[in-house]
C-alpha cells in the first residue's frame, strides 16, 4: 500500500476533526460548559503534548495558563475547529516561551531540548513511533533540527493543516510542508540505524 504522502510530505498528518466538533465549538463559544468541556477533552492532550516539548515537566502550569486564556477570550473567537486548534496552539506556544523567559533558562532553542512527537510519514516512521515511549521519542526528536521539528510537531501532535502550522510559524504552507517532510525522512533514517544496533546486539548475545 503506497504511502498518501506527495513529494513535499503532505500527507494524513493532520487529521481532519469530525464534523460534530463545529457544532461543539459554536456552542462553546455561546457559553455551553457542556460543549466547552467536550472542547477541552479532544484539545488538552494535544496541547499538553505540544507544551512538554517547549518545557518538559512544567507542561501542565502552561497549558493551565493558556486555559484561563482560552476561556477568556473563546466567544470573541471566530472560524472552524482547524482554526480552534491553531489558535490554542499558538496561545500555549505563547505561554511556553514566556515562562521560557521568565525563569531565564540557558539561551538554547527549546525544542532542541524538550521535544517530542510520532511520526506520521513515511510508513516506516509511523510503525517504529508508534511504539516508542515518551522519553525515547524526547531523545531521538531533540537531535532534529528545530525548524523541522516544530513543523512535525504541529502537523501531527497539534492535528493542524500545513497552512494553519504556517501562521504560527511565520512560515508559507509550503516551507512547512517541506521542513515536516525532511524531519520525518531524517527521524526515519534515526529510526532504522536504531534498529540495525538493536539486532546486532540481540544476536551477540545468543
Amino acid at each position: 500500500m503506497s504511502s498518501p504522502a506527495g513529494p513535499t510530505g503532505e500527507s494524513a498528518a493532520a487529521s481532519p476533526p469530525p464534523p460534530e466538533l463545529d457544532e461543539v465549538l459554536q456552542a462553546a463559544r455561546a457559553g455551553d460548559t457542556a460543549a466547552f468541556g467536550t472542547l477541552y477533552r479532544e484539545t488538552q492532550p494535544r496541547l499538553l503534548r505540544y507544551a512538554t516539548s517547549l518545557v518538559g515537566q512544567d507542561a501542565e502550569d502552561v497549558t493551565a495558563e493558556a486555559w484561563l486564556q482560552i476561556a477568556r477570550d473563546l466567544p470573541r473567537f471566530s472560524g472552524d475547529v482547524m482554526g480552534f486548534r491553531g489558535w490554542t496552539a499558538t496561545i500555549v506556544r505563547n505561554r511556553a516561551f514566556d515562562h521560557l523567559r521568565a525563569v531565564q533558562r540557558r539561551p538554547t532553542t527549546p525544542l532542541e531540548d524538550f521535544l517530542l512527537d510520532r511520526a506520521a510519514e513515511p510508513d516506516t516512521a509511523i510503525t517504529a513511533t508508534d511504539n516508542l515511549g515518551t522519553a525515547a521519542a524526547l531523545r531521538l526528536i531533540a537531535s532534529l533540527p528545530a525548524d523541522q521539528a516544530e513543523a512535525v510537531l504541529l502537523r501531527v501532535v497539534v492535528g493542524l493543516d500545513a497552512s494553519t502550522a504556517g501562521e504560527i510559524l511565520g512560515k508559507r504552507a509550503g516551507a512547512v510542508r517541506v521542513a515536516a517532510h525532511r524531519g520525518l525522512k531524517n527521524l526515519a533514517k534515526m529510526l532504522e540505524a536504531q534498529d540495525t544496533v538493536g539486532s546486532g546486539g540481540r544476536m551477540d548475545d545468543d
